[in-house]
């Protein structure tokens, strides 16, 4: 599965932000299920800011929101998301006929 979390962040703020967003990819990282993370700035919009987590599954993400470190570092961060839906299952991976 895979979570695509976004941001709107003013250009002036971004490199804090940016810090910030490292910090809880690494913590994010080693927690039990973890796959992969990516971050990214929009192209039309420079103020849009993404970051997609992979881990092998929802329970895995869930529980990886849990540690007291991932509190402490991550979560602030993740609670300035855009309030949006945020987990998706990979579709080519569980074909269960919502794709020809």
């Amino acid at each position: 599965m895979f979570v695509v979390i976004r941001f709107r962040v003013p250009e002036t703020e971004q490199v804090e932000f940016a810090v910030r967003l490292d910090a809880a990819v690494e913590v994010l990282s080693r927690q039990k299920g973890f796959v992969a993370a990516q971050t990214g700035r929009n192209l039309d919009d420079p103020e849009l800011l993404a970051l997609n987590l992979e881990f092998v599954n929802v329970g895995s993400y869930r529980r990886a929101l849990s540690p007291y470190e991932v509190k402490l570092t991550a979560v602030p961060l993740l609670s300035q998301a855009i309030d949006e839906p945020t987990a998706y299952e990979d579709l080519a991976v569980d074909r269960t006929g919502l794709l020809p």
